[in-house]
């Protein structure tokens, strides 16, 4: 039986994630899941794509979610007490519009000072109204397009069969960023299929498929660079017709409710392979 393998919080977009035995799953996905972000003086989003370094900012949040506490080597760590009634700032994620509540000059600072570049730190108002699309709408926080990233080990293990018979290195879930990784499909990318699952007393509702960026060729724990891998073998057999590479599926959260590492998986609906993806992954495992 598929099972939650992984449940992995983001607290800030783009910083590290943090491993989590169990969680609530709200209509925006795991509880304070994005709900900080970085953004610079124009308002966009700063990203691992051009400061690989933010894998380094170790970001952890109480349960109120009213506690952020930001670590990095070499600087005095920082407690920065959530403000929901702060400035509100217009902020870009992409290309949406967004709004988010300003956290003061303390943790502006202290960004400042990881990043070298002038920057500030937000939040996601309490009347956060982002719709997010897909095949099942729905809402999110600061999360690129939806609620919850999930992967599978299966995928992965795909993957790194076919890396290692180019001779390169194998790369670890985390470079995907997943907030649920599953064990126990068989066939790989089985995620492309789902279109509603249980897990827990939560249930979840296909968006898309995740198409993936130079993140991925990211060490989550040094901070650096490691490419070209995983996005050289994965376009080789994972390239969307719309252009990228995928790996994981996106989904939006249709029934709130808790979870935890260890739940079976229960999927009440499934589809087709979004289209040219099913053919090129049958050819990859021919």
């Amino acid at each position: 039986m598929a099972r939650i393998r992984e449940l992995v919080r983001y607290p800030v977009k783009g910083c590290s994630g943090t491993p989590l035995r169990s969680a609530e799953l709200t209509p925006a996905g795991i509880r304070h899941d994005r709900a900080f972000m970085v953004v610079d003086d124009a308002g966009g989003f700063l990203s691992q794509r051009k400061d690989p370094r933010m894998a380094r900012i170790r970001a952890g949040i109480d349960d109120g979610g009213t506690r952020l506490d930001l670590a990095f080597d070499g600087i005095e760590p920082l407690a920065v007490a959530a403000d929901p009634q702060g400035p509100r700032l217009d902020v870009l994620v992409h290309k949406q519009p967004l709004t988010g509540i300003d956290q003061g000059e303390e943790a502006a600072d202290w960004l400042s000072e990881v990043l070298r570049v002038r920057c500030r730190l937000v939040r996601v108002p309490d009347d956060h109204g982002r719709v997010t699309g897909g095949l099942t709408p729905g809402t999110a926080g600061f999360a690129d397009s939806t609620a919850v990233l999930m992967a599978s080990t299966a995928s992965l293990d795909l993957l790194n069969g076919r890396i290692a018979a180019a001779g390169a290195e194998p790369v670890p879930i985390s470079r995907f960023r997943p907030n649920i990784v599953v064990s126990g499909w068989e066939e790989p990318h089985t995620e492309d299929r789902v279109r509603t699952v249980r897990l827990g007393t939560a249930e979840l509702g296909y968006a898309k498929v995740c198409i993936r960026c130079a993140v991925t060729t990211v060490d989550q724990e040094t901070g650096a660079g490691r490419g070209p891998e995983p996005l050289r073998t994965l376009a080789g057999y994972r390239r969307a017709d719309g252009g990228g590479v995928s790996f994981g599926a996106k989904f939006a959260v249709t029934r709130p409710g808790t979870l935890a590492v260890g739940d079976g998986l229960d999927v009440t609906a499934w589809g087709e392979a979004e289209q040219g993806l099913g053919e090129r992954l049958a050819a990859a495992l021919r």
